[in-house]
């Protein structure tokens, strides 16, 4: 038993795979970003609940959401919890796609990646230009 334990030791290597061993790829990176916008929606849903929480609350209550909503950090949250509910649905629609058992092989796995990237972004560029030339 010491002698499978000296061994080990004397390797040097991890015990198991690591961010230093892999390389990094599209589908980690989206990967890692689905997660990442799984966060920033449950904190948006926050100030989502609160803009409803101030409507509900009266004219003085909801002045000083929609100020805050109105001003350059206002905006920059909503852009980003816009950007991230956009990325998430489609890294949910690409996971879709996999129960189905399509989208496995090398190439339509990169390709479905980066289609969650760039769909992401101009679906938010997209919602964004309508929503201001509406306004």
């Amino acid at each position: 038993m010491a002698s499978a334990e000296s061994a080990r030791a004397e390797a040097k290597r991890p015990l198991s795979p690591h961010l230093q061993i892999y390389r990094w790829t599209w589908t980690m990176a989206m990967s890692i970003f689905h997660r990442a916008t799984a966060i920033v929606l449950y904190v948006g849903t926050v100030f989502l609940a609160f803009w409803f929480v101030s409507l509900a609350s009266g004219p003085e209550s909801y002045a000083s959401a929609a100020w805050f909503f109105g001003s350059p950090i206002g905006y920059l949250l909503l852009f980003a919890y816009t950007w991230a509910l956009m990325h998430h649905m489609l890294g949910g629609v690409r996971h879709f796609v996999w129960d189905f058992g399509q989208g496995f092989e090398p190439s339509q796995r990169f390709l479905l990646a980066k289609l969650t990237l760039v769909g992401s972004i101009s679906l938010t560029l997209v919602i964004w230009l309508v929503a201001l030339i509406a306004r």
